[in-house]
């Protein structure tokens, strides 16, 4: 954390009643997964907010016969609002590799594997003394994660 920082605990956001049930549905799935946890009380409370997931585009035509493409939401996404937490962590300042040089470094072997790792950042455990900083606060109660979440700053360099 950077030196002097203050935590924050920011308030639970209001939701539509139909993103309470995609909130409910994606706490469930967390909690039996046990990537995330119950928590009575945390210095650092960071506020859920649902948010379209990029859908396909069709064209449609509007008031003047015009067609317009738009795109359809088909399904939601729970994201978590880490601002303020990301604005008071010190940053890692390591690059990431650039795709092209590492399939330059590929192309000479003879042998490749892939390795898949299912919803990645959910496999990389976080420090028990740091899980409080990822507690959340959703209609359904306060939560933090065991598991690494997107949206934290440090979190690409990390995975």
């Amino acid at each position: 954390m950077e030196d002097g920082c203050k935590p924050t605990v920011q308030p639970q956001r209001r939701l539509n009643p139909n993103m309470k049930d995609v909130v409910k549905a994606e706490v469930i799935k967390l909690l039996d997964a046990d990537i995330i946890y119950p928590i009575l009380d945390s210095s650092w409370v960071s506020s859920v907010q649902v948010v379209p997931k990029k859908g396909s585009m069709i064209v449609v035509p509007n008031e003047k016969n015009e067609l317009i493409p738009t795109r359809m939401v088909t399904e939601w996404r729970v994201c978590i609002d880490y601002r303020k937490l990301n604005d008071a962590t010190c940053k890692d300042h390591f690059l990431l590799p650039f795709i092209d040089q590492m399939l330059e470094r590929l192309a000479s072997h003879e042998f490749y594997c892939f390795l898949d790792g299912y919803s990645g950042y959910n496999q990389i455990l976080i420090s028990p003394e740091d899980q409080e900083k990822t507690t959340f606060t959703c209609p359904y109660g306060t939560f933090a994660y065991r598991r690494m979440p997107f949206g934290l700053c440090n979190a690409p360099t990390t995975f």
